[in-house]
């Protein structure tokens, strides 16, 4: 069995004790990273089966190949939000993911779009769902599960397109 995910730089830092002094900071300022980023309050968050999903899963650690709360890569992320939000099947890696969507331009990216990354070559390795104003949730090697901009350089330099799903993945 072969497991296609995101093919970049496979870095774990976050451990249980990251993820004990995440939750601890949540409580003790009762504003999720969620809630912060996105400027939403607690009740909005609840409210919206997305940001609640999000809410839920940040955090998360990066783990090449896997699919669990304890470890998730990328591609396997946007998989579970795209299945539970939005009721659509994504494929297994980044790139196949691609090939499921029609490319549209940032411009006209809507919440639950996707964002496609060429990281380190040619080929799409990085993926994340679009939220608004240019802010992506993903699974990032370095910070887990987290909301970030696609004004970041780092994310303005890798950028591909956007993509929306207009097909179902081909199953083996």
């Amino acid at each position: 069995m072969f497991v296609f995910a995101c093919k970049h730089k496979q870095v774990t830092t976050h451990n249980k004790e990251t993820v004990k002094q995440n939750t601890a900071k949540k409580t003790q300022s009762q504003k999720s990273p969620v809630q912060e980023q996105m400027g939403m309050t607690n009740k909005q968050v609840r409210d919206s089966k997305l940001y609640s999903f999000i809410d839920e899963w940040y955090g998360v650690p990066y783990k090449y190949g896997s699919c669990q709360k304890s470890g998730i890569d990328c591609s396997c992320f946007a998989g579970v939000l795209c299945e539970k939000i939005y009721n659509q099947h994504l494929a297994r890696s980044a790139g196949e993911i691609f090939k499921q969507c029609k490319q549209i331009s940032l411009e006209d990216a809507k919440e639950g779009d996707l964002c496609f990354f060429k990281i380190g070559g040619n080929q799409i390795t990085h993926v994340g769902v679009y939220l608004k104003k240019k802010l992506f949730v993903h699974a990032s090697t370095s910070k887990g599960v987290v909301i970030s901009s696609l004004d970041e350089a780092y994310y303005k330099k890798y950028f591909f397109s956007a993509g929306r799903i207009t097909k179902t993945p081909i199953k083996d």
